[in-house]
């Protein structure tokens, strides 16, 4: 009769024991690896089955939840997402969990390795083991610093302690609001020029209850802009804006011009350029204006380059450099042509060039510069480059949107994302900018906002004070009081190339420049 020298192993008992004596050096590295890829299946084969449970419910609870968060959770993540907190305690988390996967995985490999097994395996073992604690460690390395760059961006875009003259100190929710106003302005400022100028000027007219969202599109050389009447602006600035000439009296000069002779004017502000034009522009449109968020075309160069390059088409020859106000002649020129491939610097001049052409057309080239950096990033390339990208837009973007609307803004997005958004340009076949009637900007606006008519109106309908007649793309059957189309679409239309277009640009020759 044979005695039984089989000894039971910790957590496991005799069959752990015999069991692993029976597993060749091999099949334990193949349990390891899926150990480390589905934690808690190495444990199970090594036969410590209740830990081996824990682990593997833990595990497919995380996945479970992950998939939530990707799917009917996304508001939630969006949520999560720019709550400073929320973000500092998933950097912890990211750490405590890949500490605990790697735990399981050295843990798994001790205890599936056979006994006896030599040093020249155990070797190899352990280089595995490495390898595999390596792969585990580095994602989440990548994951907490994406997660802490993120977390630096929105504190420093979304400041709590930044001070305005033209938001409220206690928070104002969104839900009892009918719509929320937001002023996006584009500013030119950098190198070579004085001050800022805000030459886009589009305020964004959001539903709160559905994001039906309205643009309205201001030109540049909007004169005589008014303040409101129990504003102290409406006081130093009777009839409208008026900086001493008419060049620095423009829609595009008050965010300059304004602080610059009335500094403290309203009060103790950390912009008060936006403020100006928060008031100034609200008062116009008849409209509050909540928040605005300011983008520079300096920084865009640094985007650019940050996403490796934007691709365009060019209808006709772009100015680079050049002051169409003292004549002074471009360096040179971009040519006509289809997918052109440009640098920073390059979409820079794009996005800017106007000597010789309008403001409209400049307009037009910064939409599709807006347009190509939104083709141009695609998720693997932010991933790649989403910590300068992140120093970039900290660099170029200012606000006055408070941290703790920030939620009401992600809520906002979900229904924007699904509404209808319509386009409203005052361009100079509407109104005159040198002459503008405000109380038919008002109207105007007052008519976009209103609920559409419960049957589509016939073709007499249309006026010449109806805000949505497309002015460039009338519909085939002449209903011009049609809503506009897409925003994306027309930035898609006019963006396309045009060979008959560059083709004339050609053959009337480049224009003169300084190095012609």
């Amino acid at each position: 009769m044979t005695a039984d020298t089989t000894s039971p192993a910790p957590g496991g008992g005799a069959r752990a024991s015999g069991a692993g004596r029976r597993r060749s050096f091999g099949s334990a590295l193949g349990w390891t690896v899926l150990n480390a890829v589905v934690p808690g299946t190495g444990l199970l084969a090594a036969g410590r089955r209740r830990l081996g449970a824990v682990v593997l419910v833990v595990f497919l609870l995380l996945v479970a939840g992950g998939i939530w968060l990707a799917t009917a959770g996304r508001r939630y993540a969006a949520r999560s997402a720019v709550d400073t907190d929320v973000l500092l305690w998933a950097t912890v988390g990211i750490g405590v969990l890949a500490l605990l996967w790697a735990v399981v995985v050295v843990a798994g490999y001790r205890a599936l390795v056979p006994p006896g097994t030599s040093r020249g395996r155990l070797a190899v073992g352990g280089l595995v083991v490495a390898a595999l604690v390596a792969g585990i460690a580095a994602p989440a390395v990548l994951a907490g610093q994406l997660t802490l760059t993120s977390r630096d961006l929105i504190d420093g875009v979304f400041a709590e302690d930044r001070r305005s003259a033209t938001v409220p100190e206690a928070p104002d929710p969104f839900p009892s609001r009918e719509r929320v106003n937001v002023l996006l302005l584009g500013g030119d400022g950098g190198e070579g020029r004085e001050g800022v100028r805000t030459d886009t000027v589009i305020v964004a007219s959001i539903d709160t209850d559905t994001g039906d969202t309205v643009l309205f599109s201001l030109p540049r050389n909007l004169e005589e802009l008014p303040f409101p009447a129990d504003s102290p602006l409406a006081e130093v600035y009777p009839d409208g804006f008026d900086a001493g000439s008419e060049s620095e009296s423009l829609l595009n000069a008050v965010y300059r011009n304004g602080p610059a002779w009335y500094p403290d004017v309203l009060g103790a502000t950390d912009n008060p350029g936006a403020d100006f034009l928060k008031l100034g522009v609200g008062e116009a449109l008849g409209l509050r204006i909540d928040y605005y968020v300011l983008v520079n075309l300096e920084g865009f160069s640094r985007l650019v380059d940050a996403l490796g390059g934007i691709t365009v088409d060019v209808n006709y020859y772009v100015p680079i450099n050049g002051d169409p106000g003292t004549g002074e002649l471009p360096d040179d020129y971009i040519a006509p042509g289809p997918d052109q491939r440009m640098d920073g610097y390059t979409a820079l001049q794009y996005a800017r060039g106007r000597f010789g052409l309008s403001d409209y057309d400049r307009m037009a080239r910064q939409r599709c510069t807006i347009s190509a950096i939104v083709d141009a990033a695609d998720p693997m390339t932010v991933l790649q480059q989403y910590r300068e990208l992140a120093a970039t837009t900290e660099d170029i973007v200012s606000t006055d949107i408070p941290r703790w609307a920030l939620d009401d803004f992600v809520d906002l997005g979900f229904l924007v994302k699904d509404a209808d958004i319509r386009s409203v340009v005052f361009d100079d076949t509407v109104i005159d900018p040198a002459y503008p009637d405000y109380d038919q900007i008002r109207q105007l606006v007052d008519e976009a906002l209103s609920p559409p008519p419960p049957s589509l109106p016939s073709p007499s309908a249309p006026s010449t004070s109806s805000p949505a007649p497309p002015t460039s793309a009338p519909t085939s059957d002449g209903a011009g009081a049609q809503p506009p189309a897409d925003p994306v679409a027309d930035i898609t239309d006019a963006c396309a190339y045009d060979p008959a277009r560059a083709a004339e640009a050609r053959a009337e020759g480049e224009p003169p420049s300084r190095n012609g």
